[in-house]
């Protein structure tokens, strides 16, 4: 899914750790969903992150934590109170939506030790390459003439990030978007095999998701939902604003740990994700694996999680959704 690392990041951020910190010998990233998808590649962008950093003697173990789209994940890390300082677990911009409809039980925003965000990427429109859907505004058409004329696939459920997304396109067309065709998986990378192989339509998912099949020539990009082009190799994609469908929708991805991590571990990692982040190397690699560098932290982080799930609350109840 990721670029190979460029032997100067690997010498740069060889020299960032600090030998007197005492970080943990072993280390695992959990990644919520099944293989392929968003939380999947936030874990392998911070396990060779750390690998090539210094900070740790071993290579990070990634562990699939399947169930609710990172219900499970959270549930676990709060009721067992989690405690390890060297486990991570994934988060995004989707599993602010799905706590504040209640998806993850009764827990809060305030339950677990919100750790960094690593980056940021866009929405994408996708279809297979040999789609007669050549570009955005013949979706629209399709789906104006009929709501449930192509069915979307991606990763979540009802009110997922991604479901937004395709209920957002259905609006745009001016059809009802409770009225769309939908199929769940567990996961974008389930989602984008779907599409592959002919089950799905039309993949609603984020950019870094759909690299991979993207490079490999299996899928055709009818639009990126960022407010301007992007760089790189989504250079040659049009926006969704550019065709004519007002429709952004960025996805922050980033790290929590278990509420039961003490502060001396906790600001420990912060302090190092800091240094590794703020180096144009982690910039190039971030933008490597379809993200835009983003990094927030601390009391700033906190603040943007409390305001982001406002955001999404509120975006939820304008879809009929309901919230806690």
């Amino acid at each position: 899914m990721m670029r190979a690392l460029s032997l100067p990041f690997l010498l740069f951020l060889s020299l960032l750790a600090s030998p007197a910190v005492a970080l943990p010998l072993h280390t695992e990233c959990v990644a919520p969903a099944k293989p392929g998808g968003g939380f999947d590649l936030t874990c392998q962008l911070l396990k060779q992150t750390l690998l090539v950093s210094g900070a740790v003697p071993s290579e990070m173990q990634v562990r699939y934590m399947p169930g609710g789209i990172g219900a499970v994940a959270y549930d676990r890390a709060v009721t067992q109170r989690w405690s390890d300082p060297g486990v991570f677990i994934a988060f995004s911009t989707g599993s602010l939506l799905n706590l504040v409809q209640g998806k993850f039980g009764p827990h809060g925003t305030s339950d677990v030790r919100w750790l960094a965000t690593l980056g940021t990427e866009y929405g994408v429109v996708a279809v297979r390459k040999d789609s007669r859907l050549t570009s955005l505004p013949a979706l629209v058409q399709r789906l104006r003439e009929n709501a449930g004329g192509a069915v979307f696939g991606a990763g979540g459920t009802v009110g997922s990030q991604d479901w937004i997304k395709a209920s957002l396109l259905v609006r745009a067309a001016g059809r009802d978007h409770r009225t769309m065709r939908f199929i769940s998986f567990e996961g974008g990378g389930q989602a984008i095999s779907a599409l592959r192989g002919g089950h799905v339509d039309v993949f609603c998912g984020d950019a870094g998701e759909a690299m991979s099949a993207l490079a490999a020539g299996d899928i055709r990009l009818l639009a990126v939902l960022a407010p301007r082009r992007q760089q790189g190799v989504l250079a040659q994609v049009p926006t969704a604003r550019e065709q004519g469908v007002d429709l952004i929708w960025p996805t922050v991805r980033g790290i929590y740990m278990g509420p039961g991590v003490s502060d001396k571990d906790h600001d420990e990692w912060s302090r190092l994700l800091s240094r590794v982040m703020e180096t144009p190397a982690y910039q190039r690699a971030a933008r490597a694996a379809g993200l835009e560098p983003m990094k927030l932290e601390g009391q700033q982080l906190r603040n943007w999680i409390q305001g982001e799930a406002q955001r999404m609350r509120d975006l939820a109840l304008s879809l009929h959704l309901a919230v806690r």
